[in-house]
């Protein structure tokens, strides 16, 4: 009741015990003068419930901790529920979040923190909500602000390093078609090559922009945005595999028929499948403000991107589509690196000196198909740093690997007027 609270503690492990604080408010506005509150632990690894899909954080200790005050569903609390859960210090970049599940979140149900505020003591984290539910503190690997600043620094710098030599890369590719136009095999090369670079320089520019004008566009503006972003990403993993399927045709299964129009349906399978994909997420409104929080709950990034509520389209549209894409390509690069290194009919000593010819090349060939792109799956948890900046350094440094591949492979070739170009 409003007046006498409970006759006896019921204590937990020593040091362990949390707290819960109900407002007056709430009492207030009962009708009768005694209500019961029931207030309900929860382990959810046994239980197997508030499981959320592609979650990124940890539940302290597994525990959700449920309360309701009589049959009434409570919200709008002017004086905020107090629940303090105790626990040891936390490990350097981790974050606590107070959060409530919520069931209208995404397909299944997710956790929010809408209404709550989180609070860090030395001895455990005080969350202060509006309403009664079901809440938990959810621990977010994430990046202090002096990280996230330099992260976002190199990466702004990288795309710019970046876009500087997907320009360097698309002229020398136009300048060699012009110069081998009449071997169309060589042109057809030149021509999916100039596209994957292509798409990778309007990612750059789309990620610049985002960055630079997603802090104060207009939520329709900053959709467009976003969706740019993704289709061109998209574009990307797209161009990376057709590099390997044309390099299975070429080396492994060598079609002896003529495609008509080869490069052209390529073009619209690279830049065509991507809309339908972004097509079918702007329809279901997956677009708009994406932010990243600092340790201290700070935003230091405000991006134009796929929401936080429909994190499922990224899993299924960018990690899964990539991952299947370079597991491809990594069969396919093995299997022509074999082919290349023993060819039949090749010498043991001969062998071997033709496997250093052929390894600088396999390095430029392997960056081609998106081998730094698959450093992504290892910066899952942010609190890698050192991954971080290791994919964002190498993602920027693709450009470079691939024009540096290009003029060691070709140059030559292009000087010596005699050599016939395979």
């Amino acid at each position: 009741s409003p007046s006498q609270g409970p006759m006896m503690l019921n204590m937990t492990e020593k040091g362990k015990a949390g707290k819960i604080r109900l407002p007056k408010e709430i009492f207030r506005s009962l009708s009768s003068q005694t209500e019961r509150v029931v207030v309900t632990v929860l382990n959810i690894q046994q239980l197997g419930m508030f499981e959320e899909l592609n979650q990124t954080g940890q539940v302290l200790d597994n525990t959700v901790v449920g309360i309701t005050v009589g049959e009434m569903s409570i919200s709008g609390l002017q004086d905020p529920v107090q629940l303090t859960f105790a626990h040891r210090q936390l490990a350097h970049g981790i974050t606590p979040q107070c959060v409530f599940w919520d069931p209208t979140k995404g397909m299944a149900g997710g956790w929010s923190s809408s209404g709550c505020v989180t609070q860090t003591e030395d001895k455990g984290t005080v969350c202060s909500c509006d309403h009664l539910t079901f809440f938990t503190l959810l621990l977010n690997p994430a990046l202090d602000k002096s990280t996230a600043q330099a992260l976002m620094a190199v990466a702004t710098a990288g795309c710019g390093v970046a876009m500087a030599f997907s320009i360097f890369t698309i002229a020398f590719c136009i300048f060699l078609r012009r110069r081998f136009r009449s071997k169309e095999t060589l042109c057809t090369n030149l021509g999916l090559h100039m596209n994957l670079v292509g798409s990778l320089l309007l990612l750059n520019l789309a990620f610049l922009l985002n960055s630079g004008l997603s802090g104060g566009t207009q939520p329709a503006t900053c959709k467009v945005l976003g969706g740019l972003t993704h289709y061109y990403l998209l574009c990307c993993f797209t161009w990376m595999a057709l590099e390997g399927c044309h390099l299975y045709l070429l080396f492994i299964k060598v079609l002896g028929s003529y495609i008509h129009h080869y490069l052209v349906k390529l073009c619209l399978m690279g830049w065509g499948f991507p809309i339908l994909v972004v097509g079918v997420a702007g329809v279901i409104g997956s677009y708009g403000e994406y932010c990243i929080q600092t340790t201290d709950h700070q935003v230091t990034v405000h991006l134009c991107w796929i929401t936080s509520k429909y994190l499922l389209v990224h899993y299924i549209t960018n990690c899964r589509y990539f991952g299947l894409i370079f597991l491809f390509n990594t069969v396919v690069f093995v299997l022509v690196t074999q082919k290349s290194c023993c060819p039949q009919g090749t010498g043991r000593g001969q062998g071997k000196r033709k496997t250093w010819k052929v390894a600088p090349g396999a390095m430029g060939l392997f960056c081609l198909l998106g081998a730094t792109w698959a450093l992504a799956f290892l910066t899952h948890s942010t609190s890698s740093v050192f991954m971080l900046f290791l994919f964002t350094i190498l993602n920027s440094l693709q450009r470079i690997f691939i024009f540096i591949w290009l003029v060691t492979l070709y140059y030559p070739k292009m000087m010596d007027k005699t050599t016939t170009v395979s």
